[in-house]
């Protein structure tokens, strides 16, 4: 049976296609500052942004800009390179969460492998813990790469549930219920080693719901799929939905 199901479930608003669309013309608009001060004014607990090492979206410009401006957490996702460090510990956002990324990727694709790199990784973010960012990491439910996280001294994980939502795109339902157990299964023996649990990646009006209904998640990141829904309904009443059905999932 899942546990704290009646706290609520923060939700984490990535912003970073609003870059995308702004950098497909060279413009300064759409501004990813408005979206995430309109992602405030709509519920969100706290903004999302991934600074890449070829900036394809977000810039260093729009990480000082959220910095200066936000009145909710920053959670600066990044890659566990010297560069992203070291702007991490210039402006010591929230959190930081660490995710695997290869240049040649659309979007993040997987969790971070961190059952072969514990040693580099737990060095890596000694000097973040030390400046006071909370670290998360960014894995698969997978419980040699929980263990792994919870030795290198993360204060967070992130499940990665793009496998859940493929599987459920595909209408491959059987498949799709057995993921939906092992996140609730790694999300419970996480919670037990007391790591603080996060999910996201792919997430949408059609499977949010079973995850928020996890009651060891203490936070979802969605992005993609509210910017795209912003399109249609404006991205305050697609932040609003999703706001309502993670409550009303929580509160059964």
């Amino acid at each position: 049976m899942s546990r704290n199901t009646t706290e609520k479930l923060r939700l984490g608003m990535n912003i970073d296609h609003v870059a995308t669309v702004r950098n497909a013309r060279g413009s300064d608009y759409p501004s990813p500052l408005r979206a995430a001060r309109m992602a405030e004014d709509a519920g969100a607990d706290g903004i999302t942004a991934h600074l890449r090492e070829d900036r394809r979206h977000i810039s260093d410009a729009d990480i000082d800009q959220l910095m200066e401006h936000l009145t909710v957490p920053l959670n600066f996702e990044m890659a566990a390179t010297p560069e992203m460090q070291a702007i991490a510990l210039r402006h010591k956002p929230h959190a930081v969460c660490i995710v695997p990324e290869k240049r040649e990727e659309r979007t993040t694709e997987g969790g971070l492998e961190v059952a072969r790199e514990e040693n580099h990784l737990a060095h890596f973010i000694a000097p973040l813990r030390e400046a006071g960012c909370r670290v998360s990491i960014f894995i698969a439910a997978d419980k040699p790469q929980i263990e792994a996280a919870h030795r290198i001294g993360a204060a967070v994980i992130e499940l990665h549930t793009g496998a859940y939502c493929d599987l459920h795109a595909e209408s491959k339902l059987a498949e799709r219920d057995a993921e939906l157990d092992r996140l609730r299964d790694m999300a419970r023996y996480a919670s037990d080693l007391g790591l603080e649990v996060h999910a996201g990646h792919g997430l949408t009006y059609d499977t949010v719901q079973p995850i928020a209904a996890i009651g060891e998640i203490r936070e979802l990141n969605i992005g993609h799929f509210l910017i795209g829904e912003a399109i249609f309904r404006g991205l305050q009443p697609a932040i609003h939905e999703m706001r309502r059905l993670m409550d009303e999932a929580r509160n059964g």
